[in-house]
């Protein structure tokens, strides 16, 4: 297996995040974590990346295994630079004055002098996404919210990660935006990409993955293949809208 969550607790202080968690996910999988606000989706990504959210976080339990090394005490620049994990976070956090190309570029810092492969990604981010290519010198803060979550992809891309962890893609984009997102995601997964995605719409997410866990409080409640939780009555019930 790629990553390997075991007995996971977090605190935020005091308060227990997570109690405990355990998943996997194997290379060249999607897997989805699906859940309601305040489950704990958010700060397993920041466990796992170690990037704390601002009101800080502590690992108070458990292990992160990638390849069957521990991430715990990897510095946040590692898990990118050495691991070729990347984040693309809830609420996209892009760099608004600068321009698309420059938030593209700061992404490959850790990959050092450009050459060939650096520039066939910039090819590749362009392809997936072809506004990104003609908004490229466009300053950031002035893309539509869609446009924004393209480029919030597009600079984990760039840092040549082959593992990405999504934290809401779709959020705020219309419909039609909001698959072609998972469209390119797809395309990703079939050329290679490891996917670890939490997702608002659970439909989507499961219909797109090809495993999930539910998170509820801080522990996982359920698991399974995507159809097995696509009809299972109680995630039904609770997530799916019947």
């Amino acid at each position: 297996m790629l990553l390997e969550i075991k007995n996971l607790y977090v605190k935020y202080g005091n308060i227990e995040a997570l109690h405990g968690i355990s998943f996997t996910v194997d290379k060249g999988e999607i897997v989805t974590l699906i859940g309601a606000n305040g489950a704990g989706k958010t700060t397993t990504l920041h466990a796992i990346t170690r990037v704390p959210p601002p009101e800080g976080s502590k690992v108070s339990g458990g292990d992160i295994l990638y390849n069957g090394k521990s991430l715990l005490n990897v510095p946040a620049h590692s898990i990118v630079a050495d691991y070729n994990i990347a984040l693309a976070p809830e609420g996209r956090h892009i760099f608004g004055n600068l321009t698309v190309e420059e938030n593209l570029k700061l992404a490959t810092y850790s990959r050092g002098a450009e050459d060939e492969s650096l520039k066939k990604d910039y090819e590749r981010v362009y392809a997936l996404f072809p506004k990104m290519s003609e908004r490229r010198h466009q300053r950031s803060e002035t893309l539509s919210g869609g446009e924004q979550q393209m480029l919030s992809v597009s600079r984990a891309i760039m840092t040549s990660c082959n593992f990405i962890l999504l934290d809401e893609p779709s959020m705020g984009l219309s419909p039609l935006l909001m698959y072609d997102m998972f469209r390119v995601l797809k395309q990703l997964n079939e050329e290679g990409m490891t996917i670890l995605l939490i997702e608002q719409n659970a439909n989507l997410a499961l219909k797109f993955a090809h495993r999930g866990y539910v998170l509820d409080t801080g522990e996982i409640v359920a698991s399974g293949t995507a159809s097995e939780l696509l009809s299972n009555p109680d995630v039904k019930k609770a997530y799916l809208g019947g």
